[in-house]
């Protein structure tokens, strides 16, 4: 049997590690630049995030009395403690008036003309903002490297900062196929998300002709959905031998065998498989690590410790993507190799089986991380 000299074919699986380590030492992150807070949502800080020390002195946290705490200790309904002068009342945000350190709920004073007197008593610092309570110059609100947040633009905000220094990598998007399927847009736009939520700044650019036919002087990294495989109509590999550096073809994970990475000059490219099993596989095995490094951040996993409600079986030399649903305090696996839309629209996350494992047993404890 001959084989046909223009496809594409896999001469060996390259261990995602090896992968991650060409990102690690040829990908550079890209410059920091100066943008507006209310863009700023899902940006990478280049800098830190450093305020003067807010308030600048004490404040009235609700509405009420301002008063010394200690003059009445003793107050109760049934003994009421008389005030020596008028308490001074005060509305959330205005400053305490000296001598003063707690302010009393207004139903706790009855004030009679000129007149007033405890009937319940305070704590210090009760209703109380103390100066520095909410920014200090000491103590950066966010690092670089960090991701902003939606919670962290409000903080900012209010704060008065209105422009932030962050690295946000420009990333084109675009088909690798050679015809459009419903599953490859819906792989499209789910890659689209997550690169815009990883901090990157996306150009969708999956109706453009050729698939590197366009200047790619305005990206920092090309990713691109299907044409990856070995079948008479997938050339994305080739297309990216011709225009650049094919680097590796065949990725040890599972699911998205056929993965590719490369470079066109110094630009990163990654080819994704045209599943959304695979495309997902292989952006959080390895796509969300390279925009982290063009962006200057880091992968953070916040993972849930739960012991397998049933075995999970794995080939050694491969790293395996397995969804699960949780209940009852355990992680049930649902698919592994292929993993079907049904198993991905059931399951509560996900859990790695490393290359040098066979599986897990009943029982053993497993990282479950979250769907982006």
């Amino acid at each position: 049997m001959v084989a046909d000299r223009h496809s594409q074919f896999i001469a060996r699986l390259t261990p995602p590690g090896d992968v991650l380590a060409l990102i690690e030492t040829r990908v550079n992150s890209v410059m920091p630049r100066k943008c507006a807070l209310s863009d700023a949502a899902g940006g990478i800080l280049a800098e830190d995030v450093v305020v003067a020390e807010q308030p600048t002195r004490a404040i009235a946290l609700r509405d009420g009395f301002a008063l010394e705490a200690a003059s009445v200790a003793d107050a109760t309904s049934y003994s009421p403690v008389p005030l020596a002068s008028l308490p001074q009342r005060v509305d959330a945000g205005d400053a305490l008036p000296d001598g003063t350190d707690a302010v009393a709920q207004r139903d706790s004073i009855v004030v009679r003309g000129q007149a007033a007197e405890a009937i319940a008593p305070v704590a210090p610092g009760e209703g109380v903002l103390w100066q520095g309570g909410d920014a200090s110059s000491r103590v950066p609100l966010r690092r670089a490297g960090e991701r902003l947040r939606e919670v962290d633009v409000a903080v900012l905000a209010a704060l008065g900062i209105s422009e932030v220094i962050v690295r946000s990598p420009r990333i084109v998007v675009r088909c690798g196929s050679a015809r459009r399927t419903r599953i490859i847009d819906a792989a499209l736009d789910m890659l689209v998300r997550f690169v815009a939520g990883a901090g990157g700044r996306v150009t969708d650019a999956r109706s453009a002709a050729g698939l590197f036919d366009q200047p790619l002087k305005d990206a920092d990294a090309v990713v691109a959905v299907g044409g990856t495989g070995t079948g008479r109509n997938d050339e994305a590999v080739q297309a990216l031998a011709r225009r650049g550096q094919v680097e590796v073809h065949g990725i040890a994970v599972s699911p998205g065998e056929t993965a590719a990475f490369g470079f066109i000059g110094q630009r990163p490219v990654l080819l994704v498989p045209g599943r959304i099993d695979a495309a997902l596989a292989v952006w959080l095995l390895i796509g969300r690590h390279l925009v982290a490094k063009l962006a200057g951040g880091t992968v953070d996993d916040v993972a849930a410790m739960l012991p397998l409600r049933r075995k999970v079986s794995s080939a050694i030399g491969t790293t395996e993507l397995v969804p699960v649903v949780c209940s009852a305090g355990t992680a049930e696996p649902l698919a592994s190799g292929y993993l079907s839309l049904t198993a991905l629209a059931r399951s509560d996350g996900w859990i790695v089986v490393p290359p040098d494992s066979e599986g897990f047993a009943a029982g053993t404890p497993v990282a479950v991380r979250p769907w982006p």
